[in-house]
């Protein structure tokens, strides 16, 4: 069995489904699907770490307290957080027999652009869209801290000095990654582009010792960046998973995107960056690890919208370019009272097709 937890439009996770799951994937046709990698401890802390900032919250439902952990500081607390990205550009060698494709996230892109550079200019880095969502301004911002800021607006609203942002992207050096045939090959998964496709946990072992190499510190988020690239897990396609890993360095929270070149297709752009850095925020350091487990789940908040039209994608225009940005669940779909959400909402774009708990997490 894999030890990932893996979501199929909001069907079962790998942990409930198992080896029967993966069968089906590697016979059946491609299914889009996100993942999250249990947290690994692969050592202790030495001496005083400096962490990524969290804080702890709570709500009741049907008298029960649920606890969750999430970045930042509490929206109560009427201040703003940011945190220091670290982009990895990864380029993925496949050969088969003597035939050799690379894709490269340094590739230029049509508008001139590499993958890279039209990552750090989208609406995830990018302060300029103003979000106004039903009427409410919840400001001119970062995406992930407009949904933090709607995710949280009963509070929010009278401590508007409350953000979380993301600080100017540091780019590391690119790494060039060569999966064995066992666990890399080329594919046509959905029909109309050519990509690579990884194993996930081998991927996840070589990245884990990049940032290790790299010496990324723990108070950061290291985004790994690929192009036309899935994960793997039995079948094909994982867009992006989340994950967290304890050495001697201290606990790092880390994500991976695939940014996919292909309008319409899954993970085009940074759609698979908005959903893995949203569910970063609310569950940074993995399902019960101080709390979050909730009356539906862990709080997964891109899963639950991702089998919808466009896979959840809403298009933004910010630096000449439309990005696709996936709409995700507020904390009221977990159970938590309405009142916690900007205008009780249960997304950020008012998803009305679905009921708290509904789609899983």
């Amino acid at each position: 069995m894999k030890t990932s937890l893996c979501s199929l439009f909001a069907v079962a996770t790998l942990a409930s489904s198992g080896l029967a799951f993966a069968q089906e994937a590697q016979n059946g046709p491609a299914k889009p699907m996100f993942a999250v990698l249990p947290r690994k401890i692969l050592g202790t802390p030495v001496g005083e770490v400096a962490g990524l900032p969290t804080w702890n919250g709570s709500f009741v439902y049907r008298g029960t307290t649920y606890t969750y952990n999430m970045v930042g500081a509490a929206p109560s607390t009427n201040t703003s957080v940011t945190v220091q990205p670290y982009i990895i550009p990864l380029k993925i060698i496949i050969t088969k027999g003597t035939k050799t494709t690379t894709f490269d996230a340094e590739h230029v892109l049509s508008n001139g652009r590499t993958v890279i550079q039209n990552t750090i200019d989208s609406p995830i880095f990018d302060s300029t869209t103003n979000y106004t969502q039903g009427g409410v301004n919840l400001g001119t911002t970062q995406y992930i801290d407009a949904f933090q800021r709607g995710n949280f607006w009963g509070t929010v609203s009278t401590n508007t000095s409350y953000h979380l942002l993301l600080g100017t992207p540091k780019i590391a050096p690119e790494q060039t990654l060569k999966p064995p045939a066992s666990d890399g090959t080329t594919g046509n998964p959905f029909g109309n582009l050519t990509v690579a496709e990884v194993d996930i946990d081998w991927f996840d072992t070589q990245i884990q010792s990049i940032m290790k190499t790299l010496k990324i510190p723990a108070n950061s988020i290291p985004i790994f960046v690929t192009y036309d690239t899935y994960l793997t897990e039995g079948g094909c396609c994982i867009g992006g998973y989340h994950s967290a890993f304890t050495d001697t360095a201290g606990t790092i929270a880390y994500s991976n995107f695939e940014y996919i070149d292909k309008p319409g297709d899954f993970s085009q752009d940074v759609s698979a960056l908005s959903h893995e850095l949203g569910e970063w925020a609310n569950d940074p350091l993995i399902a019960n690890i101080n709390g979050n487990q909730t009356p539906c789940g862990i709080l997964e908040v891109g899963d639950p919208l991702e089998g919808d039209v466009n896979y959840g994608g809403f298009p933004y225009t910010v630096n000449g370019f439309t990005y696709n940005l996936q709409d995700m669940v507020f904390l009221p779909y977990f159970d938590a009272p309405k009142s916690t959400s900007v205008n009780g909402w249960l997304s950020f774009q008012n998803n009305t097709t679905i009921s708290p708990c509904s789609n899983g997490s």
